[in-house]
């Protein structure tokens, strides 16, 4: 019998592209879910440079990390200023059904 090794998988490493950035996170959207959501957001900002993010929006890393981990637990202020330093936004529809 043989044993497989499986390696720590960190999803920023995908993060390749501002479109595989945008898909990955509107998939989080879709599952409206606050940690998840938070914690994509945080992936997106690690694979783009958390020391860059905290530059562009005035926060800290340590802040940073914090609030966009999976026990995290963000500000709208600070979830849409992040999302301004990555390039990215949200938008609204009405909800079907």
């Amino acid at each position: 019998m043989t044993t497989e090794k499986i390696s720590p998988y960190d999803p920023a490493e995908d993060m390749i592209s501002p479109e595989a950035s945008a898909e990955f996170l509107a998939d989080a959207l879709e599952t409206n879910a606050p940690v998840y959501i938070a914690n994509a957001l945080g992936v997106v900002a690690r694979a783009n440079g958390m020391g860059e993010i905290a530059r562009e929006t005035g926060l800290s890393r340590e802040q940073l990390y914090r609030s966009f981990s999976a026990n995290g637990n963000p500000t709208l202020k600070s979830t849409l200023a992040v999302m301004k330093a990555l390039g990215v936004e949200m938008t609204v529809s009405a909800a079907r059904g």
